[in-house]
């Protein structure tokens, strides 16, 4: 038996990147999924993972910072599964900008997709989870804010750090209802987002700021979107059946070293 068969997992930023990465871990392990993203690139995502994984698997095309649109997807879920034991809250934004020059609507748009895109995808959720008897939300936060940071990265860093303290209170006022909440600290994987990361950091060069990354790391590369969907899946399923309100850092070990110059290697 796969460690996630009979459960149903909805899956936010699913078209691409740690989304897709989540997805297909997923559908590996057994679950039905409902994929959500504001990209109709995720149907052919979904169609992949069906292919070769023979999973379930329906699609949402909706934006994670509509609330109405979360909850309908939420909705459709239920309705095609029956259930829904299983929220990953991934989907997210960066955009680098000096603070100085960092407009409100840059802002915003960092606030209205990791913050309010994670409140409304648990808000569409958890009534499901409370009726069932249960379930298991899962937040995509980032070592970024809550433990290091980048000069450029004032908003990213603000609202992933405050998923913390989402992930803290939720996992409180739910444990006794047997909804547990987590939140994931990823340093950097290879994903579409880095890469625009890197496009911005480096408009010369843009693969030597991710190799740069990579020498920053003890393990001297950055993630596969895989490795952290097989977390992801940890979280999710009942092997995890006793951590609440836990922060698990997955980086390579990148917030470990005191520098990069002192040392005996």
């Amino acid at each position: 038996m796969k460690k996630l068969d009979g459960k149903v997992a909805l899956i936010t930023g699913a078209a691409v990147g740690l989304g897709e990465g989540i997805a297909e871990v997923y559908a590996k392990y057994g679950a039905k999924l409902c994929m959500v993203d504001l990209s109709p690139e995720v149907e052919a995502t979904a169609d992949r993972l069906r292919k070769d994984y023979g999973a379930e698997i329906i699609t949402y095309v909706g934006n994670v910072a509509d609330k109405e649109q979360m909850k309908a997807a939420a909705a459709q879920t239920v309705k095609q599964f029956g259930a829904l034991h299983i929220a990953c809250c991934n989907a997210g934004v960066c955009r680098l900008a000096p603070f100085e020059e960092m407009t409100d609507e840059m802002r915003d748009f960092h606030i209205d997709v990791n913050i309010k895109g994670v409140w409304n995808s648990c808000q569409a959720v958890v009534p499901y989870m409370l009726q069932q008897g249960g379930g298991s939300i899962v937040i995509a936060s980032s070592v970024t804010g809550d433990l290091v940071a980048d000069a450029g990265e004032a908003a990213y860093a603000m609202t992933k750090a405050a998923l913390v303290g989402l992930t803290k209170c939720l996992a409180v006022e739910y444990a006794d209802r047997n909804i547990r909440v987590n939140c994931t600290q990823l340093g950097y994987a290879r994903t579409p987002m880095v890469e625009k990361m890197a496009q911005e950091s480096n408009p010369a060069d843009p693969e030597s700021a991710i190799r740069d990354i990579a020498v920053g790391v003890p393990m001297k590369r950055l993630a596969k979107p895989t490795e952290v969907g097989e977390l992801f899946a940890f979280l999710g399923s009942d092997e995890s059946s006793y951590l609440t309100g836990s922060q698990v850092v997955i980086d390579g070990g990148s917030t470990l070293p005191e520098t990069m110059s002192m040392g005996t290697n």
